[in-house]
């Protein structure tokens, strides 16, 4: 049986959470970056996001994507923890994401501006 993507953030969620909650940050990377603070889980984000931009660019060239899907999944999991560490969750932005459902592209983004 293969996991749903619901299923796969729901399950991350949930580790998430109890990561953040419970686990001691010597056996734990997420309670350590939890422990460390928002700069740092921003700073593995920006690490992550400029190393899938990297990644696409190169997936371009050579038409491999294994290294783009691999730091995309960091990129991804990053951005899981920073919303953890700020009370959110993939929920809240998969819910955004059926709202714009609603729109188009142009709309959302001429709504944005107002």
């Amino acid at each position: 049986m293969t996991a749903t993507t619901i299923d796969v953030l729901s399950q991350l969620t949930r580790i998430l959470e109890d990561r953040k909650a419970a686990a001691d940050a010597g056996s734990s990377y997420v309670a350590g970056l939890h422990q460390k603070g928002l700069n740092k889980i921003l700073e593995k984000v920006g690490e992550e996001c400029i190393e899938t931009v990297l990644a696409a660019k190169d997936a371009q060239q050579s038409g491999n994507t294994e290294d783009l899907i691999y730091e995309t999944a960091d990129l991804w999991f990053h951005s899981l923890v920073m919303l953890s560490h700020l009370g959110e969750s993939a929920d809240s932005v998969l819910r955004e994401l059926a709202r714009r459902f609603e729109m188009s592209g142009l709309e959302e983004k001429a709504a944005r501006k107002s």
